[in-house]
């Protein structure tokens, strides 16, 4: 899976997660300051979410690094090639 599937897919999961009215069209450069209904709370909910949806699971150490979605894509992709 490329990186522009996986940021379809983490679209969907943020418009459900954050219980957006519009479909936002997230970056690899989109990090939580850039939406407004990403706190850290949501935060763990759309973790929680993604874990599911692609059957993976973070260790904290790389939930802490990731600076903006393109890092987390980045491991998504990597850990689904594994």
């Amino acid at each position: 899976m490329d990186i522009t599937a996986i940021l379809e897919e983490l679209n969907e999961i943020f418009t459900n997660d954050l219980e957006l009215d519009e479909r936002i069209a997230l970056t690899e450069e989109t990090t939580a300051q850039d939406v407004e209904e990403w706190d850290s709370l949501s935060h763990i909910v759309l973790i929680v979410s993604i874990e599911k949806h692609f059957k993976i699971r973070f260790t904290s150490k790389e939930i802490q690094s990731w600076k903006n979605v393109g890092e987390m894509a980045s491991t998504i992709k990597e850990r689904l090639k594994a």
